[in-house]
């Protein structure tokens, strides 16, 4: 079992920034791959950024350059930086993980086991 809290959510202006973090439980597995996704009203869960075990990054072409993946090796927190809010980035933001110890990118939700609850991000114009 792997537990995911999410954190840092909340309304900005449009050109504001927000961190979001994802605390993580401690787990035996040295073999992981967290990721951060978003779900607008009525819309389908869209993959954002991932981070593994061995500091391998990915971020999707939608955010490259406005959003960065990064960890805390000390207490094992993922936060996703978000800079240059857009209304088009309101959305719930859950982050997810995989410990099947697979390296490959993983951009769909399927292929992710645990979840978190998520957090609300509001970017109003």
């Amino acid at each position: 079992q792997v537990w995911l809290v999410e954190s840092g959510g909340g309304s900005v202006q449009a050109g504001g920034s927000l961190r979001l973090s994802c605390a993580t439980s401690r787990s035996t597995s040295s073999r992981y791959i967290v990721g951060w996704f978003r779900q607008p009203p009525g819309k389908d869960r869209e993959f954002l950024a991932l981070i593994a075990d061995n500091d391998n990054t990915y971020h999707a072409d939608s955010v490259k350059g406005r959003f960065t993946i990064s960890r805390d090796n000390t207490d094992k927190t993922v936060y996703l930086q978000m800079n240059s809010l857009k209304p088009e980035d309101t959305a719930v933001y859950y982050c997810a993980a995989d410990v099947s110890g697979n390296y490959n990118i993983k951009v769909l939700s399927s292929e992710y086991e645990y979840w978190g609850q998520g957090t609300q991000v509001t970017v109003s114009s």
